[in-house]
């Protein structure tokens, strides 16, 4: 589960991470008085407001400004809300914003110049242990950075039986070209981090950029926080942080009726039981010619009203040209999932304008295939998985 900014900030600070801190606003009104408010409390008098959606590169599609004054909070803040915002990771019509995150500033003057890094905490799958990637590139695109400069990548790799040993601290803040008060401070702040990361159940932390500001003190500017869903029911505040605005409605649509959905970008609907089976069914559409749609999971349960919900989420999508339902019975019958798919095809009558290819192999295959035949349905049955994508690349005419 994705967070916005000022969501994960608010975690990372609940485990001793310094922040910049920013109060989120809805209206510009309610952005002045966040400043307001800032100003009293830190002593700012410049402001940063940022857009809050769930995608990266805000400030170069114009979703962070800085602000001198409120006059200017206000208009820059009236300005973002309501944009969609388009940023290298959002799809060409952007993402509208809702809110904005009025922040202080932290590049101040002072005995130094300000210092940008680059640090995140994630799982690596390849050796099954933590680990803190980091760069004294910060502020930029950490893939520019892999790629152009690959030499400035560090990495940390954590044993999690053991935890964050206290000189791993001490060798990212000095790889980093720190010393001093701020090589004390960043090993703290690594520390810190490393603990929300774990306690918070998170599969990812990214901070870009890690400031070092001009007094030696380290914080994070930015937070970009994804959380473990499998372990949400151990965190009802965080999952209370869901943004449905942020995700895509059909997703969610699909969330709440218990099936397993992601929308892709094809243009053959898929519903099939098992996420094995959904995996094998969208490479051989792949391999017919066509392309998957979705990937929908309906689970072990396959009745008329799951199969109806599931066909009515599928053909949602304009870009859907067929249907191809591919269900192995093992632990469910066959014959009733083919009964659920005939019930469901007359419950929705002509709401169902493209061709449903229906596979059912497993228990009671046989009785599942006479009864899809003598529906009197234009429900395309077949046994075989090639011959299911066959016809489906038969009635795309491919």
């Amino acid at each position: 589960m994705n967070l916005h900014e000022y969501q994960g900030k608010e975690i990372l600070n609940s485990f001793g991470v310094r922040i910049q801190r920013g109060i989120v606003a809805n209206s510009p009104k309610e952005a002045v008085d966040a400043a307001k408010k800032l100003t009293t409390e830190t002593g700012t008098s410049w402001y940063v407001v940022k857009a809050q959606v769930h995608a990266g590169g805000r400030g170069k599609g114009g979703g962070v400004k800085l602000a001198k004054n409120l006059n200017e909070v206000e208009s820059i803040s009236d300005a973002i809300i309501g944009m969609m915002l388009i940023t290298p990771q959002t799809s060409a019509e952007g993402k509208k914003v809702n809110q904005v995150l009025i922040c202080e500033d932290v590049y101040y003057p002072g005995d130094s110049e300000p210092e940008e890094y680059y640090m995140s905490v994630l799982l690596d799958r390849n050796t099954g242990k933590n680990m803190i990637m980091y760069s004294t590139e910060g502020g930029m695109d950490i893939e520019t950075v892999a790629e152009e400069t690959p030499h400035l990548i560090f990495t940390e790799e954590i044993d999690p039986t053991l935890g964050l040993l206290p000189f791993q601290g001490r060798k990212i803040a000095f790889n980093l070209g720190l010393s001093g008060t701020a090589l004390k401070e960043m090993a703290k702040f690594v520390s810190a981090l490393y603990t929300a990361y774990i306690k918070s159940d998170s599969s990812m932390f990214e901070i870009n950029p890690v400031l070092k500001t001009s007094d030696d003190k380290i914080l994070a500017v930015d937070a970009k926080v994804t959380l473990d869903e499998n372990a949400l029911f151990r965190h009802k505040d965080y999952a209370a942080m869901r943004d449905l605005r942020e995700e895509n409605p059909i997703e969610v649509e699909a969330k709440a009726a218990g099936l397993n959905y992601v929308d892709l970008d094809g243009n053959v609907g898929c519903m099939v039981n098992g996420a094995g089976l959904a995996m094998g069914t969208m490479d051989l559409i792949k391999q017919a010619g066509g392309d998957p749609a979705n990937f929908l999971d309906v689970g072990g349960t396959a009745d008329a009203q799951r199969v109806e919900v599931a066909f009515g989420i599928i053909l949602k999508d304009p870009n859907v040209k067929a249907i191809l339902v591919n269900i192995f019975g093992g632990i469910v019958r066959c014959d009733r999932v083919a009964q659920g798919v005939v019930d469901a095809y007359k419950n929705m009558g002509d709401k169902i304008n493209v061709p449903i290819i229906c596979r059912l192999q497993g228990t009671n295959a046989v009785e599942a295939k006479e009864l899809i035949d003598n529906s009197g349905m234009e429900i395309i049955s077949a046994t075989e998985f090639q011959e299911a994508a066959d016809k489906v690349a038969e009635v795309l005419d491919l």
